[in-house]
């Protein structure tokens, strides 16, 4: 049994994080930090855990846990790290944007499994995927494993209001956001970057646009992404080439069902379908923005950094209706 930590314990992901690793045969939740909830019961902020856990929010850190989640708002995570010390043998899986972009002055490693597993099963420290990132390279990366990403990428993506985090903004109020539908940073979304990066690991020529227009949904989570481009073969050749890409992926499945959120909600999967219209294909990708997109797939890092079984304390899918 390991001795796991979480940075920043009272947001939404943290929460997903907590009932995970209670419940991981694997590991002892060992604290859950947070400067703002300090000696109050974890289940005060996250409800659902009455009964559960008597674990309290603590603004100390256990600096030998085995596996620390860093779960702080964008910007925050390399601050904390420069101002706290581990042990050399505690692992880091952040989920924040702080370490994404691969560069010579970190060590961490891009935690998309179904394209680094083997760099995810020898590292120390992981960079958790971003949500939109997720479901939308999930949806493009085996055309640029085929070095067929040729053409602009136009994708269309809903996610739910738990994507904007527990902070409140005018965008967030339930006033707002009820019976309601947005469009924001269109084109400039940040996980662009990530996205353009996991292509050219693939496609190393890569240089089309991805035309990406992120909408907010009035719904609590999810992610809803389609994604067309030219393509030149037959759909039977599509769903060869994705399934083949796929075959020993976890969580992530080609179907032939039409997708909704409903199928992936509280569960660690991507669902793929593909279909084609003229010269276009059209990829249409679901997920769990807290689960695929952030805790979940910390966890499916975790799992392969410390030799367990990928799925282990994952299978959380819970009534489709």
């Amino acid at each position: 049994m390991m001795d796991a930590g979480i940075i920043g314990g009272a947001g939404y992901t943290a929460g997903e994080l907590i009932r995970i690793l209670l419940y991981h045969p694997e590991v002892n939740l060992n604290f859950v930090y947070s400067t703002s909830q300090p000696g109050k019961p974890v289940h005060s902020v996250h409800q659902d855990l009455i009964g559960d856990t008597e674990l309290k929010f603590t603004n100390l850190i256990n600096k030998e846990a085995d596996v620390v989640f860093l779960c702080l708002g964008h910007g925050n995570s390399k601050k904390f790290l420069l101002e706290n010390e581990f042990s050399e043998r505690t692992k880091i899986v952040d989920l924040s944007t702080d370490f994404r972009m691969k560069s010579i002055d970190h060590a961490f490693v891009y935690g998309l499994p179904e394209i680094n597993k083997d760099k995810i099963q020898s590292a120390s420290f992981i960079a958790n995927p971003g949500c939109f990132a997720t479901a939308i390279s999930l949806a493009i990366l085996p055309l640029a494993q085929a070095g067929l990403l040729l053409e602009d990428v136009h994708v269309n993506a809903v996610t739910g209001a738990t994507g904007a985090g527990t902070s409140l903004s005018k965008t967030t109020h339930f006033t707002w956001r009820d019976n309601n539908f947005s469009a924001y940073k269109s084109f400039e979304h940040q996980h662009l970057q990530e996205i353009g990066q996991s292509l050219k690991q693939l496609q190393e020529n890569h240089s089309a646009a991805i035309n990406f227009i992120p909408n907010r949904g009035n719904f609590s989570r999810g992610i809803h992404a389609t994604a067309y481009t030219k393509f030149e073969g037959n759909l039977e050749e599509a769903k060869l080439m994705y399934s083949e890409f796929y075959k020993n992926a976890a969580f992530t499945f080609i179907t032939e069902e039409e997708l909704h959120l409903k199928q992936v909600v509280n569960s660690n999967k991507c669902l793929l379908r593909l279909q084609k219209f003229d010269d276009k294909l059209l990829i249409t990708s679901v997920i769990d923005n807290l689960l695929k997109g952030a805790s979940g797939q910390a966890v499916q890092n975790m799992n392969l950094m410390f030799g367990f079984e990928e799925k282990t304390g994952l299978n959380l899918k819970v009534s489709y209706f």
